[in-house]
């Protein structure tokens, strides 16, 4: 009995000490954005040396913002106002790359985690429309699908506008991710859904259906949603078995499979299809491939080269050859309503897109083209899906 209640005083006592711990321990809320567009971060860590913020932020860029040590053990730093945007960033802790204990919301890009938060100032900025705000919403589904052509059943995320009923049927934009992302890409870092239920709530595009397949036709579905388990992404998984068929000329299993299981207009002045990167080198193979079978397409900071899994003409030098001006001339012939390209100026790929523009031009093609400041970034593509969505189905 003395035994019992020896144990039960040693619980009680450490329990007591442990509440007294937590009690000492400053309660750390991060980030916090101030009504004057600065963010001020906190991070609790008496023992550290060193604690700095790295992030896409305007002042900082590829640099860190060294926080200052308080009293209480908590590391604090205030940047200056940002412009309204969603931002990334991660916590260094003596040379060690962290995310925020205190911020629960975190993105994957390929794998690499980072915390996100919104700066807003008005219902008319960017970080509104990224937001989630008191609007119909539409759903955003994970779906399984057989790819014939692939030999495989594939995942690709499906955003149904919230009117969507069953009964009327709704134009379709396919979305398509770059290198190293997969069926969560638009969703997760692009904000898509987000942006199309604001969008469409403010009437600013017609409500669509989006489908963000996965592209790459080595890998079925996202890292740990297939039977290849937990592996780690590299953005290279798997490539090295090779495939049946191209993302491109296995397209067609997607369309028909959304056909025939969603209210779609089955024409192609219903479809679009718009991808950043390799997903716009994707959208431009599929743009040669089915020149007959959509009617907008959106090359947003397009590898160009990656079309069809090859060089632009076939020859590896990024020349067209007889093939390849064979179908431009098919596709152009056919009077597409919209062929987009958006970059930014400081875009590692904008020599290729410079030469498509080039080309289109000595063949008196006609196309958009959208320049803004920036490079490769998450930032561009959410403008530019923001921007295509707008152009469509009018």
């Amino acid at each position: 009995m003395k035994r019992i209640l020896l144990l039960v005083g040693c619980l009680v006592a450490m329990s007591s000490f442990a509440q007294q711990q937590l009690g000492q321990r400053p309660r750390v809320k991060s980030p916090v954005v101030n009504a004057d567009g600065t963010v001020t971060f906190n991070f609790y860590d008496p023992s550290a040396q060193r604690v700095s913020v790295s992030g896409d932020f305007e002042e900082i860029r590829n640099n860190r913002l060294d926080m200052t040590k308080q009293d209480n053990g908590v590391w604090t730093v205030t940047t200056s106002a940002l412009n309204p945007e969603l931002y990334s960033y991660s916590i260094s802790v003596d040379g060690q790359r962290f995310v925020d204990p205190a911020n629960s919301y975190v993105n994957r890009d390929i794998s690499t985690l980072s915390n996100i938060f919104i700066v807003s100032k008005s219902a008319d900025d960017k970080g509104h429309l990224y937001s989630v705000n008191n609007v119909p919403h539409g759903m955003l589904s994970r779906v399984w699908y057989d790819s014939p052509t692939l030999g495989q059943q594939r995942r690709m995320t499906v955003y149904l506008p919230a009117a969507y009923d069953g009964k009327k049927r709704f134009p379709v934009m396919y979305l398509l991710h770059g290198h190293g992302g997969d069926e969560t890409a638009w969703g997760d870092l692009g904000r898509a859904s987000q942006i199309m239920d604001n969008l469409i709530a403010e009437g600013k595009c017609v409500p669509m259906i989006v489908v963000m397949p996965n592209g790459n036709p080595t890998c079925n579905a996202a890292p740990g949603w297939w039977h290849e388990g937990m592996y780690t992404p590299d953005g290279n998984a798997f490539n090295q078995r090779g495939a049946k068929a191209t993302m491109e000329e296995s397209f067609m299993d997607i369309v028909n499979f959304v056909d025939s299981h969603y209210m779609t207009i089955k024409k192609r002045s219903g479809r679009a299809v718009t991808g950043l990167s390799m997903g716009g080198g994707h959208t431009f193979g599929i743009s040669r491939l089915y020149p007959d079978t959509f009617d907008y397409y959106g090359l947003q900071s397009a590898a160009t080269s990656m079309a069809m899994g090859g060089a632009l003409g076939g020859r590896g030098n990024n020349q067209p050859d007889a093939k390849y001006d064979e179908q431009m001339k098919r596709l152009f012939d056919s009077k597409p309503k919209l062929f987009w390209i958006a970059i930014g100026k400081e875009d590692f790929l904008m020599q290729q897109n410079t030469n498509l523009r080039k080309y289109l031009d000595e063949k008196g093609y006609t196309y958009e083209y959208y320049e803004n400041d920036g490079g490769h970034i998450w930032r561009n593509w959410r403008i530019y899906l923001t921007m295509f969505a707008q152009k469509i189905f009018k």
